[in-house]
């Protein structure tokens, strides 16, 4: 398992990020590597959604967690030829009302379980890449929330 966590402060009310975080079409205006997203079943928990990332790969993803207006996380399965059943992500995004600054802090959070131990490794080398990634996510999700 390999983690990268990083967390911002949004200064927009916490129902203002939830409402961008917790819709499947909205992931790619903030959500970094992400080219489309559209929900195919349900809404809320196991709500099922096709996950497009930039580089063409599709993943279905599941949501496993969904707590509005504080939580939500999906598992991604990769999807296609060639794909390994075993692989899989898991996102994570955690809101907290500031109350001292105002405003809400986001935790964005990816868990990898790749498929073995060379993926492991490969994965291990782009870490910092994750990291910016979700730095990144984090500025335009601020910059999107502050639009309302």
């Amino acid at each position: 398992m390999i983690l990268v966590e990083r967390s911002a402060h949004v200064a927009a009310p916490v129902n203002v990020v939830w409402d961008v975080v917790q819709r499947a079409e909205q992931l790619p205006a903030w959500l970094a590597g992400v080219r489309a997203a559209e929900v195919l079943s349900g809404e809320g928990f196991g709500r099922r959604q096709l996950v497009q990332a930039g580089r063409g790969a599709a993943h279905e993803a599941e949501v496993i967690a969904f707590q509005e207006p504080t939580l939500i996380g999906w598992r991604e399965r990769a999807k296609g030829a060639g794909a390994r059943a075993e692989a899989r992500t898991e996102i994570y995004v955690q809101l907290t009302p500031d109350e001292e600054g105002g405003g809400t802090v986001v935790r964005l959070i990816v868990v990898r379980w790749p498929a073995g131990p060379v993926k492991a490794a490969l994965l291990r080398l782009g870490l910092r890449r994750v990291g910016a990634d979700l730095e990144d996510s984090l500025a335009r999700l601020t910059d999107l929330a502050a639009v309302g």
